[in-house]
């Protein structure tokens, strides 16, 4: 029998923003919108494009940014009745992030523990922030630039008999979605779907995602 297995991604799907842009927004480096840009329109790699943002912001601002971004997050609707969903029936949930692990880790807290939490991480040590990448691609990656390389993660835990699902929203999310055998997706990563022809369900709240499962997984609550 064919056993799921979830990859989920954090900004903009767990939380209702991606707090890496709200971060961006608030503290305000100059030049930080092209680099967005570039990311997005795949000019630049997402780990150059992260680690070029962050490096304009001094380390000084530490406190001040986990404070914002912890005030500031809100959890999509229904992440809760989720992840007890998948824990009632065993489905391992892996989080894996483009975001820092400042943010992330903490705002988890609360839901977890989780199978697995990957993201990238912070040095504050220097005089401005530096972002390092703890997930990097593996030699099967064809972008070797995700940063935190979600495809490369997926790998280390698929086996045969393994349905792999990839929930996300975003550019940080399509070479996930290129290997997952389902994608729950919403915003621009629906965008992207359409665009590489990717099979695709789309999702609001994990209230859809947890109806997504029951349909096409056959795991009832």
């Amino acid at each position: 029998m064919s056993k799921p297995m979830i990859f989920c991604d954090f900004d903009g799907t767990i939380t209702t923003h991606d707090n890496l842009i709200h971060i961006m927004k608030k503290f305000d480096p100059p030049g930080w919108t092209k680099i967005k840009d570039d990311i997005l329109s795949e000019k630049i790699s997402i780990q150059v494009g992260v680690r070029q943002m962050f490096s304009m912001l001094p380390s000084s601002l530490k406190n001040e940014i986990i404070s914002y971004v912890i005030e500031e997050a809100q959890i999509r609707e229904g992440f809760v009745e989720f992840v007890a969903y998948t824990k009632t029936h065993k489905i391992p949930l892996y989080i894996v992030s483009g975001g820092i692990d400042f943010f992330v880790r903490p705002l988890l807290e609360e839901y977890g523990p989780f199978d697995g939490i990957y993201c990238n991480e912070a040095e504050f040590s220097g005089e401005n922030i530096n972002i390092v990448f703890p997930n990097g691609c593996d030699h099967h990656c064809s972008s070797q630039g995700c940063g935190c390389c979600k495809p490369s993660i997926m790998r280390e835990y698929l086996s045969e008999g393994t349905i792999s699902i990839v929930i996300g929203d975003s550019i940080t999310d399509i070479e996930a979605a290129k290997l997952a055998d389902m994608v729950i997706a919403r915003d621009l990563l629906i965008e992207k779907c359409e665009e590489y022809n990717l099979l695709y369900n789309p999702f609001e709240n994990f209230h859809d995602v947890i109806s997504i499962l029951e349909t096409h997984v056959g795991v009832k609550k």
